[in-house]
């Protein structure tokens, strides 16, 4: 498969990762839209990367990129929601 078809491939699902507060558990994923088995399946992966790491902890950035490229891979739209306002990238960064 091509790249440019690759890229067109429509999102299967849609998730959003909460962050619960600092008593564990720190983390629930939940389904907006898409296949729900799918949609099960990628919440324990991201649950397993996530479940002790709240997000100040230095792994936790890893583990976000790790989660991010998962939900790319399975063609999910990915949103977070860590209780506070995420300053934006730098251009260049």
């Amino acid at each position: 498969m091509e790249t440019e078809e690759f890229e067109e491939i429509p999102p299967q699902g849609h998730v959003k990762v909460v962050y619960l507060g600092p008593v564990s558990p720190h983390w629930d994923v939940h389904r907006v839209f898409g296949d729900q088995r799918a949609i099960d399946e990628f919440r324990q992966r991201a649950i397993a990367r996530l479940q002790l790491l709240p997000p100040h902890d230095p792994q936790f950035r890893r583990n976000r990129e790790r989660v991010a490229r998962d939900a790319e891979r399975e063609h999910l739209i990915l949103e977070w929601d860590l209780g506070y306002e995420e300053a934006e990238p730098e251009a260049g960064a």
